[in-house]
């Protein structure tokens, strides 16, 4: 058994670039470092294709050639754990933002957070949503002391800068990039079978978090209406329901 795992462990390094480790179960196999080189290259470029699958925002931005020269590198630095690549690259936004190349790109690390939230949107779990008629039968101040739950797919995220704007253009091909200096934020929800994303102002971002948190409606109303005094509440909501944002209510009543 212990050689069983000194050889796991020599493998684990050997795919990490150190084969020497490897050299006492090669010693034998004139071929085996060679198929080890065909083996680990092979992985290699899998990951750095996951990642272009998963970061494509962040690819269309910076080109082919630097992508994949910063995606091998990561690749080495921080390996998969697990043999699916499905959602691989979760510290990707954070390492981004740590790369000397990349601080010349100030919102890189931002746009690779957004492309992030949309592949976890993607993988997340189904579940109902909330309808409209669900409030029918609620009296005001039920309707005022009810709490709302986030479906599991919900991502929000917000910025100082517009970064969700400059994402979503650059997410649906557009040829006009620009970076405003006003605060936004970004909603992905997944009601179906596709992501679905939206630039939010203050207003929708107070709301969501506030239910996130696990405040009543009233107070959550609150604190959209203080982040922007002019937002119209009734219609946020309203497209927040048809969004998908919500899981039903737990039996229709309030909790």
């Amino acid at each position: 058994m212990s050689e069983l795992l000194d050889f796991q462990d020599a493998f684990v390094a050997a795919m990490a670039g150190d084969g020497s480790r490897l050299s006492p179960w090669l010693a034998q196999e004139p071929d085996g470092l060679a198929g080890l080189t065909v083996y680990r290259n092979t992985i290699a470029r899998g990951c750095v294709d996951a990642l272009a699958a998963n970061f494509p925002t962040v690819l269309s931005l910076v080109g082919e050639d630097w992508f994949r020269a910063a995606a091998a590198r990561f690749a080495r630095e921080v390996p998969p754990t697990q043999a699916a690549l499905l959602d691989y690259g979760e510290d990707f936004p954070a390492w981004l933002d740590r790369f000397p190349p990349a601080h010349d790109l100030p919102y890189l690390a931002g746009v690779a957070h957004l492309d992030r939230l949309w592949t976890e949107a993607l993988f997340e779990a189904e579940a109902p949503v909330l309808v409209a008629g669900a409030f029918t039968a609620l009296s005001p101040e039920d309707l005022a002391g009810t709490r709302v739950t986030l479906h599991p797919a919900v991502r929000v995220a917000v910025f100082e800068a517009g970064l969700p704007s400059l994402w979503v253009a650059a997410r649906r091909g557009s040829e006009s990039l620009e970076l405003s200096g006003s605060p936004e934020g970004l909603l992905l929800c997944r009601p179906g079978s596709s992501v679905a994303f939206r630039v939010i102002g203050p207003a929708d971002a107070a709301f969501l978090t506030a239910c996130r948190a696990g405040l009543p409606l009233a107070e959550a109303i609150g604190l959209a209406a203080e982040a922007d005094p002019a937002a119209d509440l009734q219609t946020l909501f309203a497209t927040l329901i048809a969004d998908g944002v919500f899981r039903p209510l737990d039996n229709g009543t309030p909790t």
